[in-house]
C-alpha cells in the first residue's frame, strides 16, 4: 500500500509511491526520470507526471549518481574570493553550470596552499565530476596535490609549471604590451610595475613582458616592486621611494591586478598624490569604481565572465571523455582609457 504524503508530513515519497500512484511499474518511472520518455506512451507519461506532482516527489540525487557514475557536481577553487576577478569568474562558471544542469561547489583558499590541498581532497571525496581551479601558486606541493586529484580539471588565469592541464586566461603578452605602450605614448618617463610576490605565472608573465618592452626605450626608466596586499606600510614606502628618486620625471604606476590597483589608489590618497595630475596610474582588471575615482582610473579589462564560461565548457568536454590535446585559450583584453593616464 502506498503512503500518502500529508501536509507537514516529513515522510518523503519514493519511486515506488510514484509507480503505485501512476498505476505502473518502477521501471517506467525510472525511464521517465532518466530522460527516456520516448519509450513511454503519452498516457503513461501523463500519469507519471501527475503522480510526481501530487506526491511532490524529489529524486534522490545521490542514488542517481551512484547508478550513473556521475554526480553532476562541479568544484570551483578560487585563490581569493575577495578579488573582483574571482567574483566574475565565479559568475561565469555558475551561469554555464546552470545552463548545463550542473551544480557548483565553490571553495575559497584565501591564497593558502594548505587550504588548496584540503579543498582538492574534499571535492574529490564528494566525487565531483570535475574542477575549475584558480591555483594558489607554482610550488611543487601544489603540483603533487593537483595530480593526486585524478579528476578532469581546467586551470583558470594561473598555470602550474610541469602540470599538464587545460588553461583559460588572458593573453598577458598582448595585454601588457598594450598598456605599456599606452603609458609610453602618454609621455611617462619612469614607470613602476607593482605586484604581489611573483608566486604565480600571471604576474611573472606581465612583469617580463613589461621589462622586455621597456628595454626598447633606453631613455625611459622601468622599475619593479613587490609587496603583499596586507603590507600597507611597505607599499607606501615603495611609492615614496619611487617618487622621491625621480622628482623631475613624468611618473606612472602600473598595478598588476585589481586588488593592487585599489591598494595603490588608497595609498596615493593618503600620500596626497593625485593620479592624472601628480602621477599616472593604470591597473589590470576593470573595477566598478574605477570610472568614479577622481578623474577615473585607466584599466585593462579582462573578459572575466566569458573566461569562466569557457572554463566550464572546456571542463565538460573532458568529463565527456575528450582526448584532444591540452588547450590553452588566451583571451584578449580591452584598454579602457581614463584621466589617470592623461599627459602630465
Amino acid at each position: 500500500m502506498s503512503r500518502k504524503k500529508e501536509p507537514g508530513n516529513a515522510v518523503r515519497a519514493t519511486i515506488r509511491d510514484v509507480a503505485s500512484a501512476a498505476k505502473t511499474g518502477k521501471t517506467s518511472v525510472s525511464r521517465y526520470l532518466n530522460g527516456e520518455k520516448n519509450l513511454l506512451s503519452d498516457d503513461l507519461k501523463e500519469r507519471i507526471e501527475r503522480a510526481i506532482t501530487l506526491l511532490d516527489y524529489q529524486p534522490s540525487q545521490m542514488a542517481r549518481s551512484l547508478k550513473s557514475g556521475q554526480t553532476r557536481l562541479i568544484g570551483l577553487i578560487l585563490a581569493d574570493i575577495t578579488n573582483p576577478y574571482s567574483v566574475e569568474v565565479m559568475r561565469g562558471v555558475e551561469a554555464a553550470c546552470r545552463q548545463q544542469g550542473l551544480t557548483l561547489l565553490v571553495c575559497n583558499t584565501n591564497n593558502q596552499l594548505d587550504q588548496e590541498k584540503h579543498y582538492l581532497q574534499l571535492l574529490s571525496s564528494y566525487r565531483v565530476d570535475g574542477m575549475v581551479v584558480n591555483a594558489v601558486g607554482m610550488r611543487e606541493a601544489a603540483i603533487s596535490t593537483l595530480q593526486q586529484a585524478q579528476l578532469p580539471m581546467v586551470l583558470i588565469d594561473r598555470k602550474v609549471e610541469n602540470f599538464s592541464c587545460d588553461v583559460i586566461g588572458l593573453n598577458n603578452a598582448q595585454a601588457t604590451t598594450e598598456v605599456t605602450e599606452h603609458l609610453l605614448e602618454q609621455g611617462f618617463e619612469a614607470i613602476l610595475f607593482l605586484s604581489e610576490p611573483m608566486t604565480v605565472n600571471t604576474r611573472l608573465d606581465r612583469l617580463q613582458t613589461f621589462l622586455k618592452r621597456m628595454q626598447r626605450e633606453p631613455d625611459r626608466i622601468a622599475e619593479q616592486g613587490e609587496v603583499e596586499l596586507s603590507d600597507t606600510a611597505g607599499l607606501e614606502a615603495l611609492l615614496h621611494d619611487f617618487v622621491s628618486r625621480h622628482p623631475h620625471k613624468c611618473k606612472a604606476v602600473l598595478a598588476a591586478n585589481g586588488a593592487m590597483t585599489l591598494l595603490v589608489a588608497r595609498a596615493m590618497r593618503r600620500m596626497e598624490l593625485v593620479w592624472g595630475q601628480d602621477i599616472g596610474l593604470l591597473g589590470f582588471d576593470e573595477l566598478e569604481w574605477a570610472e568614479l575615482a577622481g578623474v577615473g582610473i585607466t584599466t585593462l579589462k579582462q573578459p572575466t565572465y566569458d573566461m569562466g564560461v569557457a572554463a566550464l565548457e572546456q571542463l565538460v568536454t573532458r568529463i565527456q571523455g575528450s582526448q584532444e590535446p591540452i588547450r590553452e585559450q588566451a583571451f584578449a583584453g580591452e584598454l579602457i582609457v581614463r584621466g589617470s593616464t592623461a599627459q602630465i
